[in-house]
């Protein structure tokens, strides 16, 4: 029920002035923006591709060594496999990326699988494709940038013992980059990503070439292959094992539908446009470094990767060409983890925005990005770096699971959708029904064929991912499926906490507007007498006619002092003497306040007014205890108690010269 009495409620717009100064951050950063400069921090295709498709791009650099070292369980012969298990993977990236396609059209505003999952599934199925996107994240800063120091570290072996902080300058790196607004940061990232496909692009062209023309050659002093044991599956298990390794690629090929609205409008065409560019780029690359493998007999080693050995064998040793392969691989490595930032802050504030994880991660910063969300992810990162020592070997096995979940879910929920689409049949013209919370559903004429595929594609991705699990489980992986329950209980008991409070504070079924307070009690403790007492005394009484001073005793002689004083200053306020034995002057006070609280009136408010001493110095601040903070502390819990804070400044300064 609303105010009856008061209809004509007063509402005053206005624009502040306030411009923010420039300080140490803008330098760092950049200058603030405007939300009405938000229009211009889009991003096109080109820039788009090179901010989101990070991360798919870096697993070229060892997907296809990753089904190597699988198959040389079985010995070099083995290695004939390598181009079609490609093969089959790049038509599961087909079937992936066609599926987000529909994602990024059906939902346009982003969220990507956790909101596809959400509005289809359940908000079971949303929470756990969010906490596997949100957990995989975190790993991919983790491993690409572990990654790319290894690189480093590979070629200059006294940095070894320096690798864990450097990975975490790498990390803070980058996120100090994404700081700086989805424009810049798209700028920055988009030279050397662009670099790595066109070397690629051209390493493989130029070793084609070499092929057609009887030219290539194979490995001059390839290294020792790994050895292994064969597993007792036998080779069909095997195969499934390098393929779901090589699965690896796909990791990062979601990241554009969970960040839609970064792009220029029509932002969901734009979006479909460069995931499709990426698969294909993606797509392209990946087969050609897997045909080229299979055909210079590379060998997956530790000492030698295989990009390094088809390097070597294309250019005919290590020449400028060669190092420029393996420069712009370390490069993109280390940026793989730029995807993250674009895909972790967008995630995380739009659980934000429905109660699943803190509400300040919805807050966007000085440059327009979830500024919460960035350094949330560095810190995350950083902590598993530390943890995990910078090593790949380690945190690969947590790596990719967490997304083929996703994948699986995302899938799932858009054939259900199909599904729900084809029921639609004849109702109402076909259009527009809401059967969805966020996307409004019509009825589709293919939605049969895509329903097929979205169904057959979660097939495969959940397959993937339950062979990830299987042959992973030992090397670290039930680390993700013990971390993902325990981080969806953890959003759960946020969403929780959220909703009980919005039910408390809700004004449905509120009734009338309160009365205004009956009493107003007001208590001032007072350590002494002296200006600041007389400031914080003059405001008490502003506030109600009935007030009490309270001091503590701790020393009878000072009490004797504040007495007298009280008698020539205390205006006629009566001033109460709490004997301490114990010369505690916390306790005592909290105690006569609970007291007082105990005894108030129904709708009776008490307010502990605190005079509070503030330097114009902040090292003289130090020296003065802050009263006024540790009342805070223990009252703030307290129903119907009010405590404010009564500054007195003094000007240390002027009163030296006034002195003198």
């Amino acid at each position: 029920m609303i105010n009856q009495e008061n209809k004509q409620t007063p509402i005053i717009e206005r624009q502040t002035d306030y411009i923010p100064p420039r300080n140490w951050q803008s330098w760092l950063i950049g200058r603030p923006l405007s939300t009405a400069d938000a229009s211009h921090e889009t991003i096109g295709k080109t820039v788009g591709l090179a901010v989101f498709a990070s991360d798919a791009l870096s697993s070229n650099a060892y997907a296809t060594q990753e089904i190597m070292v699988v198959l040389a369980a079985a010995g070099t012969i083995a290695f004939g496999y390598v181009f079609p298990i490609s093969m089959a993977i790049v038509v599961l990236l087909a079937i992936v990326s066609l599926s987000y396609v529909q994602v990024i059209h059906a939902y346009p505003d982003g969220g990507g699988a956790y909101v596809v999952a959400r509005d289809n599934l359940g908000e079971l199925a949303g929470l756990t494709a969010a906490s596997s996107l949100l957990a995989d994240y975190i790993l991919t800063v983790s491993v690409s940038v572990s990654s790319g120091i290894a690189q480093i570290v590979s070629a200059y072996p006294e940095l070894y013992e320096y690798r864990v902080p450097m990975a975490v300058a790498a990390v803070f790196l980058l996120m100090l980059i994404n700081l700086r607004g989805v424009r810049e940061s798209g700028a920055a990232i988009a030279v050397p990503s662009m670099s790595f496909i066109v070397i690629m692009i051209g390493m493989i062209i130029f070793g084609m070439y070499k092929f057609f023309t009887g030219n290539l050659g194979t490995v001059t002093n390839p290294p020792e292959i790994l050895a292994h044991g064969i597993t007792a599956f036998g080779l069909p298990f095997l195969i499934l094992h390098a393929f779901s390794s090589g699965t690896a690629a796909l990791t990062g090929i979601e990241a554009i539908s969970n960040g839609t609205t970064a792009f220029k409008e029509p932002r969901s065409k734009n979006a479909a446009t460069t995931l499709i560019w990426m698969a294909c780029i993606l797509a392209s690359l990946f087969m050609g470094i897997s045909f080229l493998a299979s055909q210079v007999d590379a060998v997956p080693s530790e000492v030698e990767t295989v990009i390094s050995q088809i390097g070597r064998t294309v250019f005919g040793g290590q020449g400028i060409f060669y190092f420029a392969v393996i420069l712009a691989t370390t490069i993109i490595l280390l940026l793989a983890g730029n995807t993250a930032y674009a895909g972790f802050p967008r995630l995380s504030a739009l659980m934000a925005m429905d109660g699943f994880l803190p509400r300040q991660l919805t807050y966007r910063g000085s440059r327009l990005v979830y500024s919460r969300g960035i350094v949330a992810l560095a810190v995350l990162s950083s902590a598993l770096i530390v943890l995990f020592q910078a090593s790949v070997t380690r945190l690969i096995p947590l790596y990719a699971i967490g997304v083929f979940l996703s994948f699986t879910l995302a899938q799932a929920g858009m054939a259900l959708r199909w599904w729900k689409s084809g029921k639609l049949q004849g109702q109402d013209n076909d259009v527009e029904h809401t059967n969805t919370r966020v996307s409004k559903l019509n009825f589709d004429r293919l939605w049969r064929l895509k329903m097929i595929t979205n169904g057959f594609g979660a097939i495969c991705t959940g397959i993937v991912m339950l062979i990830f699990a299987i042959t992973k489980f030992q090397d670290g992986a039930y680390v993700v499926l013990i971390l993902i329950p325990a981080l969806i209980g953890v959003l759960w008991m946020i969403h929780i906490h959220y909703r009980n409070l919005a039910k408390k504070l809700s004004l449905d079924n509120f009734g009338i507007i309160p009365p205004h307070t009956i009493r107003h009690r007001v208590i001032m403790p007072v350590s002494g007498v002296h200006q600041g007492t007389l400031a914080g005394l003059r405001y008490a009484r502003m506030l109600s006619d009935d007030v009490t001073a309270v001091h503590i005793v701790i020393e009878p002689a000072d009490a004797e002092k504040t007495r007298v004083k009280w008698e020539t200053w205390g205006e006629g306020i009566r001033l109460v003497m709490l004997d301490s034995p114990y010369r505690l002057f916390v306790e005592p006070l909290l105690d006569y306040i609970a007291n007082i609280a105990e005894k108030r009136q129904p709708g009776e408010i008490i307010t502990v007014v605190v005079p509070e001493f503030v330097s114009d110095n902040r090292w003289t601040s130090t020296l003065h205890t802050n009263t006024a903070e540790i009342l805070r502390t223990q009252l703030k819990n307290q129903h119907g108690i009010v405590i404010t804070n009564v500054p007195y400044h003094v000007h240390e300064v002027e009163s030296d010269h006034a002195s003198h």
